[in-house]
């Protein structure tokens, strides 16, 4: 007999199966002006919610997605259907009216009084209003709009920036599987201490962790977008015979068990412990994956399974950097496509104007009160030079973010550090000098470790000076440099 899925308290109250469908593939279903049948398909999420899978993934550019799912839970099925949408805002201005009227338009879709659970993403960490975005959606679950909050692809260094400012952040979703163990790091040590519970996709990697690419050559081209995106974690990896080190390895552990490799694959993302659940895509109307999905609950991995796994990631590299970095620089791939157009149309954080005495350098400014008061810019750029002031944790409307944590305001500084640069026509890669003023000299490594994170690839000349007497109460202070190359 075939096991029910079990549930999960991916946030207080919120108990959901431990395997939730993702609809991220409506949107490439409905790719050149086709048009699902909303009917026919809330027939297929039926399916699988009477099978026990009845908690569904989406966004608000997954096509008909939020339709879709609101045409299910009209229906009044027992167990209630759970819903769980996206907003993904370009970035800007994050008033009260732009962030009600996004909430608005998911709740009228998806036809209920309150989002079950509302996921965040943000493009561009160097434009603070993110904060702003959060602060409101908090406000709007305070009112009752929205049962919980979560996060999508954030990165560990500003997931715990937003715990630090008090914010209900209940779940982060992001990408883990065989080809990404990113977040068995910091991220899974940052949930351990703060209960935030991982939702994660891509545990089948488009596909590719599947039975059907066993052996299989390379393939020359590849049909959709899902597989485009993680066709490049492939390669990061170490190509295509990193993946099929991999995919020889699961296959045992799937013939000892008598399993599929894709249960193998999830199940291995399921046993990770900070996630609460996965989401595995499904195309309504096209395939019917519940009982193999419920096959993952009639085995475990044990400690042979997990050394034969262990000996197969020593042969390939570690996906570099941190969860959802790919989602933060070109090609972004996503669920909708190559969104690359992003880089070029992302506004600039803070507003531009020429020094009024010497009109050929350009001025950043952030707006915040010591600017005016102390006769100062944010940052200048003078020709290829563009130099930035010393730059602490503020915030408006807060003022200084996440008081006594020096690793924190590092972030959020050496954010706003970036955000002026690229105001002024630069960018992260530019930056040739920093200098961080410290208060306490015995945080310096968190500090610098924090710095590393954020500019290890660029490796700017450094000076870290502690004991510093900062104005404010501030942890850290840094000011940068940078030399905007000609092409």
């Amino acid at each position: 007999m075939i096991p029910s899925p079990p549930y999960s308290e991916i946030a207080p109250g919120l108990h959901v199966p431990k395997v939730v469908m993702g609809l991220w593939q409506v949107a490439d279903m409905e790719r050149n002006g086709r048009a699902l049948d909303i009917d026919r398909a809330a027939d297929a999420l039926e399916s699988h919610a009477r099978a026990g899978f009845f908690a569904f993934d989406m966004a608000d550019h997954y096509g008909s997605a939020e339709l879709i799912a609101g045409r299910l839970l009209a229906r009044g099925l027992d167990p209630k259907p759970r819903a769980f949408t996206k907003w993904c805002p370009e970035p800007g201005p994050m008033t009260a009216s732009v962030v009600r009227s996004a909430v608005e338009r998911a709740r009228e879709r998806l036809g209920v009084g309150k989002i079950d659970l509302l996921q965040f993403h943000w493009w561009q960490y160097a434009h603070p209003a993110y904060i702003d975005a959060l602060r409101e959606l908090s406000a709007l679950r305070e009112a009752g709009s929205i049962a919980h909050l979560g996060l999508t692809n954030f990165d560990t260094d500003h997931l715990r920036l937003l715990l630090g400012l008090g914010l209900p952040i209940a779940t982060n979703q992001i990408s883990f599987s065989l080809l990404d163990r990113r977040p068995a790091g910091r991220m899974s040590a940052l949930c351990a201490q703060s209960g935030v519970k991982l939702l994660a996709y891509g545990a089948l990697g488009g596909g590719f962790l599947s039975d059907e690419w066993v052996g299989r050559p390379e393939p020359i081209e590849i049909a959709d977008w899902s597989k485009s995106k993680y066709r490049r974690f492939i390669d990061a990896v170490g190509g295509w015979p990193a993946l099929q080190t991999i995919l020889q390895a699961a296959r045992q552990i799937a013939k000892r068990h008598r399993v599929s490799v894709a249960n193998v694959a999830v199940r291995w993302v399921l046993e990770q412990p900070a996630v609460g659940a996965v989401i595995v895509g499904m195309r309504p109307g096209e395939r019917d994956h519940s009982v193999a999905n419920r096959a993952l609950f009639s085995f475990a991995l044990d400690d042979e399974d997990r050394g034969r796994l262990e000996e197969a990631f020593a042969a390939c590299s570690p996906l570099p950097g941190d969860c959802g970095d790919e989602y933060r620089r070109p090609p972004f791939l996503t669920a909708s496509g190559d969104l690359s157009h992003h880089l070029a149309s992302l506004p600039s954080a803070f507003p531009v104007y020429p020094v009024p005495a010497a009109p050929h350098r350009m001025r950043a400014d952030s707006g915040t009160p010591w600017e005016p008061l102390a006769g100062y810019s944010r940052a200048i750029r003078d020709g290829d030079r563009i130099l930035v002031s010393g730059t602490t944790a503020t915030h408006p409307g807060i003022g200084p973010i996440c008081p006594g944590d020096a690793e924190a305001q590092t972030i959020y500084a050496l954010d706003k550090v970036i955000a002026s640069i690229e105001a002024l026509g630069g960018r992260r890669e530019d930056i040739v000098r920093t200098r961080i003023f410290l208060r306490d000299a015995s945080r310096w490594q968190a500090v610098a470790e924090a710095h590393g994170r954020m500019l290890g690839d660029v490796l700017p000349a450094n000076t870290l000076l502690g004991n510093a007497e900062l104005i404010g109460g501030y942890e850290v202070e840094i000011e940068a440099e940078a030399s905007v190359r000609s092409n």
